[in-house]
């Protein structure tokens, strides 16, 4: 099979090229044979591994985490009680930002009720609550 360029490579994977230069620096792909003139090689199964990383982003997961994905995709130990875990533990990630995405709306929704939009920025209720300092 025929190597593929750093571009052709990034196209086909749906990342640009300083992303594919990227993840190999840190270790998410395998470093490319180059050609004598210092050009990246690539066989085709990169495409798949370039997928799979954007996959997974899409779905929360970071680059360490991913990382720790494609390890276990390759060690014969691993079943899929493994990787379940790590799904179910980005699931909780997941829930506990909603929440707090969840409270930081009402914060502002209360802010914004209470401002009635007129008058200088030094009597604006939402900069005076911002201004607070937490009671402890």
């Amino acid at each position: 099979m025929k190597p593929l360029s750093i571009g052709h490579v990034a196209r086909r994977g749906g990342v640009g090229v300083e992303t594919v230069r990227f993840y190999e620096r840190e270790g998410l792909l395998p470093k490319p044979t180059r050609t004598l003139s210092g050009y990246r090689q690539f066989d085709e199964e990169i495409i798949g591994r370039l997928r799979f990383i954007r996959r997974a982003k899409e779905l929360g997961f970071t680059l360490n985490e991913i990382k720790e994905l494609l390890s276990l995709r390759i060690d014969p130990s691993t079943t899929c009680a493994d990787v379940k875990v790590r799904a179910e533990t980005k699931i909780a990630d997941i829930e506990a930002k909603i929440d707090s995405l969840k409270r930081m709306k009402l914060a502002l929704v209360k802010l914004t009720k209470a401002c009635s939009g007129r008058g200088t920025t030094s009597e604006c209720p939402i900069l005076d609550a911002l201004d607070c300092e937490e009671k402890s």
